[in-house]
């Protein structure tokens, strides 16, 4: 059936491959903050597996949320995890790693997400593709805090319990 919602076939298909990556990349920082959660050790192993656990469940929803935005814009949502890695700049860890390098990793992760997001925006905006500009905007203020919560773990500060983080 014909689509006409004010996007051109063309325009919807930039907006897909751009969703598509940002899709790739929520999924694997997902999966990396899952893995995290399943593993992570040291003196601060509840505080961090707490927080992982609210992070990735909040992320989980959300990859529903971008799959169905492309599902919306009539095309297939990329949905096995060999299209994952091969969409997203965020990599697999096959290591257990310390609590700080884990920190470090979603750090990077939420910010590399954010960015891929940025870009997203772009191509919505310069499409008239509100919805998805509004969707990845919402998306990129989760992820900001998500970073800054993550990276005070890391700064070195007056409290001790910073300290104990950056002590793995």
């Amino acid at each position: 059936m014909h689509m006409d919602t004010g996007i051109s076939t063309e325009d919807r298909a930039k907006i897909v491959d751009s969703l598509s990556t940002v899709l790739g990349d929520a999924f694997m920082l997902y999966l990396k903050t899952h893995n995290f959660h399943w593993n992570v050790t040291g003196p601060m192993f509840s505080t961090l597996h707490v927080m992982f656990e609210e992070q990735y469940t909040e992320q989980w929803n959300a990859l529903d949320e971008i799959a169905e935005r492309i599902r919306a814009l009539g095309h297939f949502a990329p949905a096995t995890s060999k299209r994952y890695v091969e969409l997203s700049s965020i990599k697999e860890e096959p290591e257990v790693l310390s609590a700080k390098e884990m920190i470090r990793q979603l750090v990077e992760g939420n910010e590399i997400l954010v960015r891929t997001m940025r870009q997203g925006v772009k191509v919505a905006d310069d499409l008239d593709d509100f919805p998805t500009a509004d969707m990845l905007t919402t998306r990129m203020e989760v992820h900001e805090k998500n970073a800054w919560m993550l990276r005070s773990f890391l700064e070195q500060g007056a409290g001790a319990s910073q300290g104990d983080a950056s002590s793995d």
